[in-house]
């Protein structure tokens, strides 16, 4: 499915609510939160065009992680993020704000991970907590412009902020509808899909000598050829290369937001 954006806005606000109401009925019929929270990084990813990298981010066993993302740049830029224990998703993490960084270039917070990010090339990012009902921060959509400064600004920003509110919107409601218990296992095997998968990628970009983007088109097909999820594609690789069966990660407990101690904004 391809957005094609006009350059008039009405018409590109149009299309946005079009396909925002195509995937709150997939909301309703749909069986798997994961499902939902990759189609809404997707469509936050394509606000502006060419299109960014938008990944979703929580909580799990004390450690944030990814559980959503529209392509594999937003999650190698949340565990530089991870890795260096700062960043503008972390922040939104801990402490429930927004974090707008409109040119990285000049942003002189997050040392360590400004310097990565910039190698990665990123120019701008902009942060959105996810709240529950209860207002509780439970995760963060974090969306990554690599071809311009200030690529947020505006209606960018306003279709972004739309696509914020479904996702807080799917997680009240999918805990309304099964149970947070219910929702807390959907989140906590979606990480492991992810964990299982980087696992995978890594093993492939080792072998072959090639970049992410590659090794996760080498992963696809094969799960489209074996008509497996990629998921289990991913765990058989893994299975194959160490001699036994991946280990799912520790059970997931989402986090209330905190002060950054490093820094506010």
């Amino acid at each position: 499915m391809v957005i094609e954006w006009k350059d008039h806005r009405d018409q590109r606000d149009e299309s946005s609510s079009t396909l925002l109401g195509s995937v709150q009925t997939l909301l309703v019929t749909g069986p798997y939160l994961e499902t939902y929270l990759n189609k809404v990084a997707w469509l936050a990813a394509n606000v502006v065009q060419p299109p960014a990298s938008c990944g979703i981010t929580t909580h799990y066993d004390g450690r944030p992680g990814t559980v959503a993302a529209s392509d594999q740049r937003a999650p190698l830029l949340d565990e530089k993020q991870f890795a260096v224990d700062q960043g503008p998703c972390l922040q939104t993490l801990r402490t429930g704000n927004v974090v707008d960084v409109p040119d990285l270039q000049v942003d002189d917070r997050w040392t360590r991970y400004r310097e990565q990010a910039l190698r990665l090339g990123v120019r701008c990012s902009l942060s959105f907590p996810l709240k529950n009902v209860d207002g509780q921060t439970v995760g963060a959509l974090n969306m990554y412009g690599y071809d311009r400064p200030h690529a947020f600004d505006g209606i960018e920003r306003r279709l972004a902020e739309m696509y914020v509110v479904q996702a807080s919107t799917a997680l009240g409601l999918a805990m309304r509808r099964t149970g947070e218990a219910d929702v807390t296992a959907q989140l906590e095997q979606t990480l492991t899909s992810r964990t299982f998968i980087d696992q995978a990628l890594g093993i492939l970009m080792a072998k072959r000598s090639c970049d992410a983007d590659e090794a996760f088109n080498v992963l696809r097909k094969r799960s489209q050829s074996t008509k497996l999820p990629l998921r289990d594609v991913a765990a058989e690789l893994i299975a194959q290369v160490s001699g036994s069966a991946p280990i799912p990660s520790q059970p997931f407990e989402p986090r209330p937001a905190e002060h950054d101690p490093e820094t506010s904004g």
